[in-house]
């Protein structure tokens, strides 16, 4: 498709509310109209006829369309909202943040619009999406770049059969009733639609896309489809029907200040890699980079997928400084769930399993003895395809790991980190209402979760420090769930709840991709 007739498309699409009317019977009648963007925001008054004019020159072919309107009425004008107009409006409001807060409802959906953000919502809701945009698209970038970027867009609203190329399969994601998939998880078929690759509509040469711009379709007021340009998609709220309150969480503005060196503490990182080998292998591994950038003392492992055969291979990797390692592995299906606990402090005992036969066949537990704690790394059994261990798990799984825990607490407190597969509340999971009986959100999980860790006085962490913030830690591969943030938070740290005050910070590393969930972290003062 031309540039100049994805213009016009853009232009029509956004036409306002006057004429909304006039766009729906254009689009029963399969009439073509398409305006030309001037960089300066203008009125023009429309002709009476319909038929699209072709102008051309030598230099370049623009589609220039005119629409008829009653020659006796003054509203037949279309307003179109300017670049570079939109810019310097853009930029006062980042010279005086005061303005936006003082602005209308109207006044503030305008300013939205102008820039090609959809304006939904009270006027919280709109203060917000102008203060977000504000903040990250004016450091160095004009509205012109923006609306370079988001030329790509679905018209599947517009009765006009053209294929929008430059729109990815990941890209345009449906965000209704869809379902996101966590392994062994059961598919409702009837509520997922399918995508374009799918139906064989998309290449693959089409599906590659920059890891460092998230296209997020959205539909605004006027049901039209409009994509977001998004670099941090986890700042976003992705919720489907969020309570009143409820933030995005944003590590950038929420994490305290590094702890001073001269502060006795540790830092522990928890990450699900859902297949050690495969993430080792990785171009610039974010495992090495992770190691760089956060300074861990101790890396707890979730589903490492090992054989034993492979544990002394694999610690020939190890950074150094890591010297002390200590490895699982499932027995009973090999190259499946494995845990490991990689740690700078050597401890002082390490135990391996919950010592039940019927629950240590699978790796899925270490239990490190440090001076002033237990850490134990877990892996809990998914309840699986068709919720098939779902009985085994809240019956005899999570009361074994509950009991274990309360026993190790009467020498010295203890945290519990991992992979918990298990949503606890619906700010934990994108789209509650669709996931009732997947595993991760059973109502028997939820429940079993409370009694078995919460009521038994361990502490949620990273809820206990944000209430009302939306933060997830797992992504199905499946429609691109991480590029719009519809996710899970079924990673933990539970700390006994004579420590809980020494938090010092539980965190979401969500931008460390390399895997379907991200790391967490939790920094202690001991």
């Amino acid at each position: 498709m031309s540039q100049a007739l994805q213009l016009g498309l853009r232009s029509f699409v956004n036409l306002p509310s006057s004429a909304v009317g006039l766009r729906r019977n254009l689009k029963r009648t399969g009439t073509l109209v398409c305006f030309r963007v001037r960089a300066m925001g203008s009125k023009r008054q429309l002709s009476k006829s319909l038929v699209p004019v072709l102008s051309e020159d030598k230099n370049d072919k623009k589609l220039k369309g005119l629409m008829g309107t009653n020659p006796s009425s003054e509203k037949g004008v279309v307003k179109e909202y300017g670049v570079r107009s939109s810019s310097v409006e853009i930029e006062r409001f980042k010279d005086d943040p005061g303005r936006i807060e003082a602005m209308t409802v109207q006044e503030l959906r305008t300013a939205l619009r102008s820039v090609g953000v959809p304006a939904k919502g009270c006027k919280r809701d709109l203060v917000y999406a102008l203060k977000c945009f504000v903040d990250k698209n004016m450091d160095g970038k004009n509205s012109l770049a923006v609306e370079e970027q988001v030329s790509s867009m679905s018209a599947e609203n517009i009765s006009l059969k053209t294929k929008v190329t430059n729109l990815s399969n990941e890209d345009s994601v449906e965000d209704v009733n869809t379902d996101l998939e966590v392994p062994g998880f059961p598919q409702h078929k009837g509520r997922v639609k399918k995508s374009a690759a799918e139906s064989g509509k998309v290449s693959r040469a089409k599906r590659k896309v920059s890891s460092n711009i998230v296209t997020e379709v959205v539909t605004t007021d006027e049901g039209v489809n409009t994509p977001i340009i998004q670099t941090e998609p986890w700042t976003v709220l992705a919720h489907k029907k969020p309570h009143k309150g409820w933030i995005p969480y944003n590590p950038r503005t929420m994490r305290p200040p590094p702890i001073t060196r001269d502060t006795n503490s540790v830092k522990l990182i928890s990450w699900n890699v859902n297949g050690l080998r495969a993430l080792l292998k990785l171009e610039g591994s974010s495992a090495f980079q992770l190691s760089q950038r956060e300074d861990f003392d101790v890396l707890c492992l979730q589903e490492t997928k090992l054989q034993e055969k492979d544990v002394e291979n694999i610690k020939q990797c190890l950074i150094d400084g890591y010297e002390n390692s200590f490895w699982t592995c499932s027995v009973s299906k090999l190259g499946y769930s494995g845990t490991a606990i990689i740690s700078r402090i050597k401890p002082l005992s390490v135990r391996y399993g919950l010592g039940v036969s019927d629950h240590d066949s699978e790796g899925r537990l270490v239990t490190a003895e440090f001076d002033s704690f237990y850490l134990l790394n877990g892996y809990v059994p998914n309840s699986g395809d068709g919720l098939k261990r779902l009985s085994y798990r809240v019956t005899q799984w999570d009361p074994a790991l509950s009991n274990y825990m309360k026993e190790l607490e009467k020498s010295k407190p203890v945290i519990l980190t991992g992979d918990l597969n298990c949503a606890h509340e619906e700010i934990d999971i994108y789209n509650p209402a669709g996931n009732k009986r997947s595993a991760g959100f059973t109502d028997e999980e939820r429940q079993s979760f409370g009694t078995n860790f919460l009521s038994r006085g361990f502490v949620d962490t990273f809820r206990r420090q944000h209430p009302g913030v939306v933060g997830y830690t797992y992504w199905g591969y499946r429609h691109g769930a991480r590029k719009t943030n519809k996710g899970w938070r079924l990673d933990y740290f539970l700390v006994s709840e004579s420590i809980a005050d020494k938090v010092y910070d539980s965190y979401i590393l969500a931008d460390v991709g390399g895997s379907d969930h991200c790391p967490i972290g939790l920094v202690l003062e001991l």
